[in-house]
């Protein structure tokens, strides 16, 4: 029983060690093959513009807005009704430039024009004034797309505080709807931004001036465009002690209280006229008449 067995099991080996001697004789051959196939199929790469990807988000508000790093692009779909924000930071000598697409819903879905808004605010919240561009766009019921822009005026490297003018800092950019048929609201749109710049610090104006940190609030969450200066600590002079702790307002109340009356104490002293006496200026009274002169025999009793 034991040969059978052998002489059937023979042939199945030499088949298994032919199949490991061909498949061994193959190896080189793949592995050459390997670098072709990956130099055929290579791996993705950035754009050539070297630009980041466009942003799928826009925030809610001012502290949601999202940040856009330089030259980034942003592609939201949103509703019609929805406050969107962004956030962008601008250098002295560059004149920003802010374009919008918006892609409204279906005419067919739609209820009648519908009017978008873009404002543009700096650090401050304050709303800056736009020298060029469309802010206002309306489309009728078969319009399928509006178009906004709104190009700042040259960021300055320093301005009076009461001038409003833009400084180096982060821009918020709004867009909003602000004229809609209440039906409308809700239906889905689609809006592209892009933020360009032109200019560099060598533009800058006025000369002689230097603002001391850019103007970047927190936003994004927390987030900033760029990094916030420093707190400066504040100087300590030989009085800041007097003018600190919670009851210094008691000692200088009590103080102020006892010098007041000692100046008028010291005042009163200086201005009333002694008594008993009149000034030397006025002179001596002359006696009136009909009043009775005392004689030599003043005060004493006669007999």
């Amino acid at each position: 029983m034991t040969v059978p067995m052998l002489t059937t099991t023979v042939p199945t080996m030499r088949r298994a060690l032919r199949g490991a001697l061909a498949a061994a004789a193959l190896l080189p051959a793949l592995a050459l093959a390997a670098p072709a196939a990956s130099a055929a199929s290579p791996s993705p790469s950035p754009s050539a513009s070297g630009t980041a990807a466009p942003a799928t988000k826009a925030g809610t508000s001012f502290l949601t807005a999202v940040n856009l790093s330089p030259g980034q692009d942003a592609n939201v779909a949103t509703s019609t009704g929805d406050y969107l924000y962004w956030a962008f930071g601008a250098s002295e000598g560059q004149t920003p430039t802010v374009g919008l697409t918006v892609n409204l819903a279906p005419g067919t879905d739609r209820h009648g024009p519908q009017t978008w808004t873009v404002e543009v605010f700096d650090g401050l919240r304050r709303r800056q004034a736009c020298t060029a561009g469309t802010q206002n766009a309306t489309g009728d019921q078969n319009a399928t797309t509006l178009s906004l822009s709104c190009t700042l005026r040259e960021i300055r490297s320093w301005a009076e505080p009461w001038s409003g003018d833009p400084l180096p800092g982060t821009y918020y950019v709004k867009l909003a709807v602000t004229d809609v048929p209440q039906p409308d609201l809700g239906l889905a749109a689609s809006v592209q931004l892009h933020v360009s710049a032109k200019g560099n610090a060598d533009n800058a104006q006025p000369e002689g001036g230097e603002l001391k940190a850019p103007l970047v609030p927190p936003a994004g969450g927390g987030a900033s465009t760029a990094k916030a200066a420093a707190p400066v600590a504040p100087e300590d002079h030989w009085y800041t002690g007097w003018f600190s702790g919670w009851n210094s307002r008691w000692y200088w109340t009590i103080g102020g209280g006892a010098l007041a009356a000692l100046a008028g104490v010291l005042g009163y002293r200086l201005t009333r006229h002694p008594r008993g006496h009149r000034p030397a200026r006025y002179g001596s009274v002359p006696p009136q008449a009909g009043t009775p002169q005392p004689g030599p025999y003043a005060g004493s009793e006669r007999h």
